[in-house]
């Protein structure tokens, strides 16, 4: 009598559950997630390209990666013991580097940074307020950083984190709310944040005064909104001190306010800081880490990132009238992350002059950063051209 021989039958197995990262997120390169009970293995690619692999256990994985510094695609493949495999992928990923994944220390003065700083502001033709912090170490400098100057788009940050705060989950892509965060924080479109502001309070004006609370509610009592926009244009602590200002009405913010609504963003994204343990509402960590992806897309360059390297990720918000330029972001280098904000202000108008400022204060801290150890100041490279 002849028997068949018996047949080996495929295995189903079910794609990955990914928790981490999510796409139109930001990510310091973790990527965790679930399994079938059979899966013993996972295979993460990034564009194609393979660059980690795990063994999993109890039905979980988590693996550290690095990610580019750009949007990218996530792919992960569960493996079972007979070869059977399944997969999912997650896009995009706006890759930051793991090193800048750490909460933010106790503030204090650098005092080389300090006086580069202060040689560039004596360049500068105008009154400027600058905050710098690294979010590792806390060293930073501060120069005219809680005099008060026209607010202008920068802080549109706060209108952005009172959306998403308020906000039971991320608007969906493609919707309504969706492209006016993104019209606004993308292109500073004037248009999309007064809509945002009638629809947080009913009105511009209901819209502003809710800003107002939750930025007062952080602390940042220099800071103020009223009405929308026109839609036609280590020793001692960081000095917060007001050297000058100037004489205008209207919104109104400093240096310092805008280096902690984005230093602020920074810590929540890793699930710490006022934001998420100190607000009212349901700003999350997620949020966090879908605005910091949206700043990176900014369309405005060359001001804080104006000399960066390739490299360097710098989410950030500009803001100007003729009279005002500002920038305000969070700097991503391969060694860590700093925030730094740089305000400007001219009688006779702020233009070009402003940006550079801008650059070279992010890129005095950069270096500085990258060698704390070192007593040179390197000023004649630092020299701001006008």
């Amino acid at each position: 009598m002849a028997f068949a021989l018996p047949v080996e039958l495929s295995v189903h197995v079910d794609r990955p559950a990914i928790v981490a990262p999510a796409p139109h997120e930001i990510s310091f390169g973790r990527v965790a997630g679930t399994v079938d009970a059979g899966v013993d293995r996972v295979v993460v690619l990034v564009n194609g390209r393979e660059e980690a692999a795990a063994e999993v256990l109890d039905g979980r994985f988590e693996l550290r990666i690095e990610l580019p510094p750009r949007d990218s695609a996530v792919r992960v493949v569960a493996e079972d013991a007979l070869g059977n495999e399944a997969a999912r992928t997650v896009s995009p990923v706006f890759g930051l580097p793991p090193a800048a994944d750490a909460g933010a220390a106790r503030p204090y003065e650098d005092a080389v940074l300090a006086r580069q700083i202060e040689r560039l502001i004596k360049k500068f033709p105008g009154t400027s307020g600058i905050y710098v912090e690294n979010l590792d170490t806390g060293a930073g400098a501060a120069w005219n950083a809680r005099a008060r100057f026209p607010a202008a788009s920068s802080v549109k940050i706060a209108i952005a984190i009172e959306a998403m705060r308020v906000l039971n989950g991320r608007a969906a892509r493609g919707s309504s709310l969706g492209r006016l965060l993104d019209l606004m924080l993308i292109h500073s479109d004037n248009a999309a944040s007064n809509e945002l502001l009638s629809w947080l309070g009913g009105s511009e004006t209901g819209g502003a005064a809710q800003v107002n609370e939750t930025m007062a509610a952080l602390g940042l009592t220099d800071s103020y909104l009223y009405g929308g926009y026109l839609v036609s244009t280590g020793a001692g602590p960081i000095p917060l001190e007001v050297e000058s200002q100037p004489d205008f009405e209207g919104k109104y913010t400093t240096a310092w306010d805008l280096a902690q609504l984005h230093r602020g963003l920074h810590l929540a994204a890793g699930g710490g800081g006022p934001l998420v343990n100190e607000l009212q509402g349901s700003f999350t960590p997620a949020d966090a880490r879908f605005l910091l992806y949206t700043l990176a897309h900014s369309a405005d360059r060359g001001k804080l990132d104006r000399f960066m390297d390739p490299d360097v990720v710098v989410p950030h918000k500009a803001g100007w009238v003729s009279d005002a330029r500002h920038d305000s972001g969070i700097v991503y280098s391969p060694d860590g992350a700093f925030v730094v904000s740089v305000m400007t202000w001219n009688a006779s108008g702020a233009g070009t002059s402003s940006d550079v400022l801008a650059g070279r204060v992010a890129e005095a801290a950069l270096r500085r950063f990258r060698a704390p150890d070192s007593s040179s100041e390197g000023l004649e490279t630092l020299s701001l051209h006008l």
